[in-house]
């Protein structure tokens, strides 16, 4: 069914299909800018560390996708100056009532802009769920009360999201992973995004459990980044992990930060993204090594 989307567009959710970016082509780019400007105006005034001035000044790409409640999904690339450099593909946000993860991802963007040499190709999503920060009690779920990091497809021999959920996570809303896989807009996006890009590594950012956790073989991971320490804990039916590095074969790097509600300080945040580059410079051959591995 259609859902009809005022001054955006209209989405035709189907819950195994992604939706084409040609749905939003009608609308103008004005329309589409002054969207982001609006959006930016809403994330300034919800985050104390965001604010509405570091936020247009990051100057976004042109939206192409849109939440379930008609809020632009922020994208933002940043195209590698030499071909075969490693591709990263960045989200904060996913769960709306993790503040940090998009505060942080934010910083991060900002000294991204600044300093981009080239050397690697980022590609960012700052705030994947934008429905569920924006309202007036943020939420881990988006406005259809789905958990988008259950909303993935599966990887063969891991149980079905909705089953686990009703057996293993007694039901609990806040992990409530959707009627189907992909049934949800902003998961769509992510899916479409792995599909076009092709990311060589995707890196998605949480709160609160302070640790870097980290699904794949192909690649070593970082032992740890700035205050966080490596601690593996394995994926859930539905989650971008899980789909990511067992259905896609992409690595997927999770910075779980220390708290939901309260920044890092600035020295971690400048060591955990130093790592971070570090790291991913050291696998400038990142293509190649996922090639060997398979």
């Amino acid at each position: 069914m259609c859902r009809f989307i005022a001054l955006f567009s209209f989405l035709c959710i189907f819950p195994t299909a992604v939706f084409s970016t040609t749905l939003t082509q009608h609308v103008s780019h004005d329309s589409k800018r002054t969207g982001v400007q609006l959006l930016c105006g809403k994330i300034g005034r919800k985050l104390s560390s965001v604010s509405v001035k570091e936020c247009n000044a990051l100057a976004f790409d042109e939206p192409r996708f849109y939440s379930v409640g008609g809020l632009p999904i922020l994208e933002k690339h940043f195209p590698a100056t030499k071909s075969h450099a490693p591709k990263v593909l960045f989200i904060g946000g996913i769960h709306g009532d993790e503040y940090s993860s998009v505060s942080v991802t934010f910083k991060w963007l900002k000294t991204l802009n600044k300093h981009h040499s080239g050397a690697y190709d980022w590609h960012f999503l700052p705030l994947a769920n934008p429905d569920g920060l924006l309202q007036s009690r943020s939420s881990r779920v988006n406005r259809n009360k789905v958990d988008l990091n259950r909303n993935f497809i599966p990887a063969s021999g891991f149980p079905d999201p909705l089953v686990h959920w009703k057996k293993k996570a007694r039901e609990r809303s806040r992990y409530y992973p959707g009627k189907a896989p992909l049934s949800e807009p902003e998961s769509q996006v992510i899916h479409q995004l792995i599909e076009e890009y092709r990311p060589d590594i995707v890196v998605s950012v949480h709160a609160p459990h302070g640790i870097l956790d980290f699904d794949g073989s192909s690649l070593k991971p970082p032992k740890k980044l700035g205050p966080l320490h490596l601690r593996q804990l394995g994926t859930y039916p539905g989650s971008l992990g899980n789909y990511a590095w067992f259905v896609k074969r992409i690595p997927v790097m999770t910075i779980e930060l220390p708290h939901a509600g309260i920044m890092p300080s600035r020295r971690d945040i400048g060591r955990m993204w130093t790592d971070l580059v570090g790291w991913v410079g050291e696998k400038s051959t990142i293509r190649k090594e996922i090639v060997l591995s398979d």
